[in-house]
């Protein structure tokens, strides 16, 4: 599944699933755009650890719900490295968990924007780029809570879901110009904010506790999502948009 030669720009890339992503993309002979928002240290070992793997690697510091900071960014990826070929929209943030009768409206915009506005800015800010190569491809980073739309996120529920319907837009728009879109759901992913949401929602601090409830026994590794998006955006996945494809195991059991 070789992708040397390609560029990908991944945003929230300095850990977590992003981080997973980057590495796996590297492994496979992608040059990384690493993105991050404030911490300088975590990027930069993201930066180190694929520059070990033998490839080229740069962190960008930019906000992604703000479109002056994402063009800069993606001005500064196609200056370093040419193009961008790759985009996948990973930055998410989690709702506080409260109802629709008390979500602080600053919450919700903040979120909405993080999700919906973000993904738009940068798939619009490098299709030019993307459309001069043999081939593009836009990952969204969702997730299965768009499947139940359970209460209590409706900020979360909502910036996902407008994130997907831009993804089934887009591909119809672009897919003449060699680009798929495609959209990765995890479920409950061992990173930062996966132990901050148990915790919060459960009172769990070792997210082992509920290996058992999961399926195939564990709770979802970030290399796990790390491995779908590999496959969708290398050759074996040529004639395959528009799709979302769940990584929850099949649901909680």
């Amino acid at each position: 599944m070789s992708l040397l030669g390609r560029v990908a720009l991944i945003t929230g890339s300095s850990r977590g699933i992003g981080r997973a992503i980057a590495l796996a993309l590297a492994e496979d002979g992608a040059d990384i755009a690493v993105n991050f928002r404030r911490d300088t240290d975590a990027a930069q070992d993201t930066v180190t650890a694929i520059q070990n793997l033998g490839r080229r690697a740069q962190a960008f510091q930019a906000s992604v719900d703000r479109f002056d900071e994402d063009e800069s960014m993606v001005g500064g990826a196609i200056e370093a490295f040419g193009h961008i070929d790759i985009l996948v929209n990973n930055a998410g943030m989690a709702s506080r968990g409260q109802s629709v009768a008390k979500t602080d409206p600053q919450e919700f915009e903040r979120v909405m924007r993080t999700h919906a506005f973000a993904p738009h800015y940068l798939s619009q800010l490098v299709l030019p780029s993307m459309r001069e190569r043999p081939r593009g491809d836009i990952l969204m980073i969702s997730s299965s809570a768009t499947r139940f739309h359970a209460g209590g996120g409706a900020p979360y529920n909502m910036g996902k879901a407008a994130m997907e319907a831009l993804a089934m837009t887009l591909f119809k728009e672009e897919r003449r110009h060699g680009i798929r879109v495609n959209v990765v759901a995890p479920g409950l992913v061992e990173t930062e904010m996966g132990k901050r949401l148990v915790k919060a929602t459960q009172g769990i601090e070792d997210l082992r506790e509920l290996d058992d409830s999961m399926p195939f026994g564990h709770v979802c590794q970030p290399e796990e999502v790390a491995d779908v998006v590999r496959f969708l955006v290398s050759d074996r996945a040529r004639y395959v948009t528009g799709q979302k494809i769940y990584v929850d195991g099949g649901g909680m059991i």
